[in-house]
């Protein structure tokens, strides 16, 4: 029995088909605009994106999908018209540091002792609240609809459900992304409700992670019975099920989950994030310990506009690595997540003489994405434990060279699964748990980078590189 799985993510909508034999068919790969109307600003169409969704639903569907799961970016939010589904403005996307000020501004109050200990999250423009809050504020249909009860300002998959299934909800994963999330009750919290000045009616209702949300919309054979975040989902697909199995996703940014049963950890003075791993059906909240790096493949795909590369294979730590030779590159292009919650800092190549040519640049690229994203592994042995093996996906996961010097960085051996979409395999087999199915069988190799030389040293080199990065956008006005 065909299930299907939909990855909504930053740069585009992917359909994929798990069959019982283990097959795995490509069923629609949409690419979406990319708009940046401002400094630190990034927007996506609504539009676009409902209609790339919806395309890949009702592929799915005619595949023969008996249930479908869909994926989201998460921490996006879009605003819309609860009566007629159209949205008023476009999706501010999670990478989008507008509310940086307003974030500061209740930050110099204290608030972020309470965003902590009930969401689990710090004050950050990353997160969804601040961004729900500027939609009160600068969008003006906004006013007008809440004042006739038809606003709705949630994260993006409450907007494609209400069209896919009818319904204006989220699941339990993707509201802890919002920083209004208590984490204990896994319900809406009034006080950081409060906080950010957000009305509860303007909110989704909250359901599980695996659950039957209902038939897509004129496909009334096709269940749709998962919605989780992407990172999440690929969690669930690396059968990172138990506290202290960790993966890393080098997508459009890194992101670093550990699962850790069924209690949450926030830790502040690590940098750490708590978060909701999953809901199945009935079953209780189970959550995660979250890191991110804002820039991982966005970083490289920045660097090829630039015109320093032409062909991925191009891509390639060199022996010895750039840092060695004193060349480091700080992928802060949208500042620094976790540890250092930092949209001050800015990204920089530094160690740059007249004898660097292109290699080492882009040597220097690899490594700082590796190596940012090996202090957070670093800050997670802290709670999850020393890893027996770091499960990696992701597009930067194909590349080699990049696998075995993240191996050495973290000492830790890193397998990397011969099918590379774990998003959207996990969100498949939530779909079978929310279904009432047998989860698709996993038919691929793995493959296993062990340390060949151990280079962690290179994090307190790097270190210094981080510091130079930070506060260079401290005098900015947005």
């Amino acid at each position: 029995m065909s299930i299907a799985a939909i990855d909504q993510g930053t740069t585009g909508t992917k359909a994929y088909l798990f069959e019982e034999d283990g097959r795995v068919r490509v069923l629609a790969r949409f690419e979406h605009a990319q708009h940046h109307p401002g400094p630190g600003r990034a927007e996506h169409d609504p539009e676009e994106l409902l209609r790339h969704v919806r395309a890949a639903g009702e592929v799915a569907a005619k595949a023969g999908a008996r249930v479908v799961g869909l994926a989201n970016q998460g921490e996006t939010v879009i605003a819309f018209d609860r009566r007629t589904g159209r949205p008023i403005a476009p999706a501010i996307v999670w990478q989008d540091d507008r509310t940086r000020p307003f974030v500061e501004a209740l930050r110099a109050q204290g608030a972020e002792d309470l965003t902590y200990r009930r969401a689990g999250l710090p004050l950050d423009p990353y997160f969804s609240a601040s961004k729900i809050r500027w939609v009160l504020d600068h969008v003006e249909e906004a006013r007008t609809l809440l004042h006739q009860d038809r606003l709705a300002v949630g994260t993006s998959d409450a907007f494609f459900l209400w069209h896919l299934v009818g319904a204006y909800v989220t699941d339990s994963s993707t509201a802890s992304r919002t920083s209004l999330l208590d984490l204990d009750t896994g319900d809406w919290d009034e006080e950081l409700l409060r906080l950010f000045g957000i009305p509860r009616e303007i909110l989704p209702e909250i359901r599980p992670t695996a659950a039957a949300y209902g038939p897509l919309r004129d496909q009334p054979d096709t269940l749709l019975a998962a919605n989780v975040v992407d990172q999440q989902a690929a969690l669930f697909g690396h059968d990172c099920r138990k506290p202290g199995r960790m993966k890393i996703t080098f997508g459009t940014g890194a992101f670093v989950l550990a699962h850790t049963g069924v209690t949450p950890k926030p830790v502040r003075e690590l940098g750490i994030l708590a978060t909701v791993a999953w809901r199945l059906g009935d079953g209780p909240l189970e959550y995660a310990i979250d890191g991110g790096v804002y820039n991982a493949t966005s970083a490289v795909d920045w660097v090829k506009g630039l015109g320093l590369f032409d062909a991925y294979e191009e891509l390639v730590v060199t022996e010895p690595p750039a840092l060695e030779r004193g060349v480091a590159f700080v992928p802060a292009l949208s500042g620094l997540a976790c540890p250092y919650w930092d949209r001050t800092a800015a990204g920089l190549w530094i160690g740059l003489g007249l004898d660097t040519d292109r290699r080492t640049m882009l040597s220097a690229v690899l490594e700082g994405i590796a190596l940012r994203t090996a202090e957070v592994v670093a800050r997670f042995r802290n709670i999850a434990g020393e890893p027996e093996i770091l499960d990696v996906d992701g597009g930067l996961a194909k590349n080699a060279s990049f696998c075995r010097f993240f191996a050495e960085v973290t000492g830790a051996r890193v397998r990397v699964p011969e099918f590379a979409e774990m998003t959207a395999y996990g969100a498949a087999c939530l779909a079978a748990r929310g279904g009432g199915l047998p989860e698709p069988p996993r038919s691929w190799r793995d493959k296993v980078y062990r340390p060949q030389r151990d280079r962690r040293g290179l994090l307190a080199r790097f270190a210094r590189a981080i510091a130079r990065a930070r506060g260079w956008r401290e005098d900015d006005s947005l």
